[in-house]
């Protein structure tokens, strides 16, 4: 086939008419009752003619109304300051500020379970606005997939990468940011060490993990220890059990980990950094157990930032659907508590 593929195409391909591939790249197939079976071979037929949609040329079809949505799929949107997503909101709000954008946070898609989807009242909920910014740990994949299908400009925060769909996301840099925790615990002449992350993964969540086991790795360090815990699993006995392993430094995913293992620590009489250094691989509260560890930073609000910028260049077609930008965590902070040689 010669030259961009079209919606004829995709018709002839799919074998149905080119105005029901129309209804379904416009986001209105559940309004039209459009069964889900062809919506998939819509899908199927532009994944096999690599069909990217026409981001820039409908928004200036349908015009722009200078609104920015924000969809999260966390239960409670983060509005306390205390969130962890909180950042993210702060930064998108003041980017949102300065580039003279009106914000819409789509409360509405929440269901009665307490879960959240962007089709669950039949129709994507977010054409009201010009595009969106979409954040939070549940994966709902077949949902972004179906968006991008449609052609709706929005962002990610968070990697992405989904099999056939082209997702923009923005996404920190931790493989950076633990290159250097990792030199630094050499530095400090750590040989065998521990490493302690949640039982929730995702793609955060993996990508650090490997990030440490790979430069640890290199560093030829020893990971004598690796857990993957909730809080309240941090106990006396798993303490004495990193201790009893020759482990000297202990790595620690969250600061919600971070606080329990300071609480159960403290509880031992195990010293930190005097018996065990620890580093948290982001930043604990201020006023938390964990307050003071050595730390690295996720660039929340710089993230949250760089996802409106991203989604401005889509409105504008001056960026590719396919655009990933990484924005760099802030370096190993020492901290008054955390690592000793």
């Amino acid at each position: 086939m010669r030259g961009k593929p079209s919606q004829r195409d995709i018709a002839r391909v799919a074998g149905i008419s080119q105005a029901t591939v129309s209804v379904v790249l416009n986001g209105k197939a559940d309004e039209y009752g459009i069964a889900a079976a062809t919506q998939d071979k819509v899908r199927e037929a532009m994944r096999q003619l690599n069909y990217v949609p026409d981001v820039a040329g409908r928004s200036l079809r349908g015009g722009r109304n200078g609104l920015i949505g924000v969809h999260t799929y966390e239960r409670v949107f983060p509005v306390r300051a205390d969130d962890y997503y909180h950042e993210f909101l702060v930064g998108i709000e003041e980017k949102a500020v300065e580039m003279g954008q009106d914000l819409v946070l789509f409360a509405s898609t929440q269901r009665e379970d307490g879960t959240r989807s962007i089709y669950g009242a039949g129709s994507n909920r977010l054409r009201l606005a010009d595009g969106a910014i979409i954040l939070g740990l549940e994966r709902k994949d077949e949902e972004l997939s179906r968006l991008a299908a449609e052609g709706f400009p929005f962002v990610f925060i968070g990697r992405r990468d989904i099999p056939g769909a082209q997702v923009p996301y923005v996404a920190a840099d931790y493989a950076g940011a633990i290159s250097g925790v990792v030199a630094e615990l050499s530095s400090c002449g750590h040989e065998r060490v521990g490493y302690l992350g949640g039982v929730l993964r995702r793609g955060p969540q993996e990508e650090r993990r490997e990030a440490f086991g790979r430069f640890a790795g290199r560093a030829r360090m020893r990971v004598e220890l690796e857990a993957l815990l909730a809080p309240e699993a941090v106990t006396g006995a798993w303490l004495r059990e990193v201790l009893g392993a020759g482990v000297t430094a202990l790595v620690v995913e969250s600061f919600e980990l971070a606080g329990a293992v300071a609480i159960t620590a403290a509880q031992q009489g195990v010293r930190i950094p005097g018996d065990l250094s620890a580093v948290c691989l982001d930043l604990p509260p201020a006023a938390g157990p964990a307050a003071g560890w050595s730390h690295i930073a996720v660039p929340r609000r710089e993230m949250g930032a760089r996802a409106v910028e991203l989604l401005l260049g889509l409105l504008d077609g001056r960026v590719p659907t396919d655009r990933h930008e990484i924005v760099p965590c802030a370096p190993l902070t020492p901290g008054t508590v955390g690592l000793t040689s």
